[in-house]
């Protein structure tokens, strides 16, 4: 694709930040550019640079300004930004893909009927159209570990809820905007409950807390709501009974 107009752009966030941003919509040559840029920038690890994160599709480079002024670093990013076509760049290495199992439907998942209504689908058809997704993490946020994952076909661009439902639990799995979110923490939310999983998308115990990154991919596996209480049972790790897979 072809940049967004005035994109990619670079922009000063407060004393000690940048963003470089490459649209003002999310679209997968979006995603895809941040995160290459990010690990691009990662590998260059340059003096004074202290965190390089990610949005939807924005970088965020975190950095000291005692030793690595504003506009040093603006022309060094500038510099890095024409050195290729970030729209079109490889994703990152070490990728995973995590196939998690998930109840769709009945009360584990209470508007799922609605939300599949509102996708023009059935219930079966949106069911096996969910399973055959394989969305990317695009982003970890709102709460720790949480990730956001997309874009989903078309007619899954179904808003938000007009109204909050009070709480859904932590491992919920929601549904808005072409995007699938499972909820870190047990959370209002105006985005629609359509299933439940026993993943823990935050595991402080573990060395590595966040259980995804940006980048990765996951996949549902549907269960039955007697699987799901059979794996939290015997569930070890938090991750849910996932098959977890690295991505070539």
């Amino acid at each position: 694709m072809s940049p967004p107009e005035g994109f990619p752009m670079i922009a000063p966030v407060g004393l000690c930040g940048m963003a470089v941003r490459f649209s003002d919509t999310l679209s997968e040559p979006a995603n895809r550019a941040a995160l290459a840029f990010r690990a691009a920038m990662e590998k260059e690890s340059w003096d004074g640079v202290e965190e390089v994160s990610t949005s939807l599709t924005s970088a965020f480079v975190r950095f000291d300004p005692l030793h690595l002024s504003h506009d040093t670093l603006e022309a060094q990013l500038r510099e890095m930004l024409s050195a290729q076509d970030w729209y079109k760049a490889a994703l990152p290495g070490g990728r995973r893909h995590f196939r998690i199992p998930c109840v769709l439907g009945g009360e584990q998942g209470p508007q799922f009927a609605d939300a599949a209504a509102a996708a023009g689908l059935s219930e079966v058809q949106a069911r096996a159209e969910l399973c055959d997704a394989r969305p990317r993490v695009l982003t970890i946020g709102f709460a720790p570990g949480q990730p956001y994952t997309g874009e989903l076909p078309a007619h899954w661009d179904i808003p938000r809820l007009k109204d909050l439902t009070p709480k859904v639990p932590q491992g919920a799995l929601v549904v808005a905007i072409r995007q699938l979110i499972i909820f870190a923490n047990d959370t209002p939310t105006g985005w629609r409950h359509i299933g439940q999983t026993a993943f823990r998308c935050f595991r402080p115990e573990a060395d590595e807390p966040f259980a995804l990154r940006p980048g990765d991919e996951i996949s549902l596996r549907a269960i039955e709501a007697e699987e799901l209480q059979a794996i939290r049972e015997r569930d070890q790790d938090g991750l849910g009974g996932a098959e977890i897979e690295g991505i070539a």
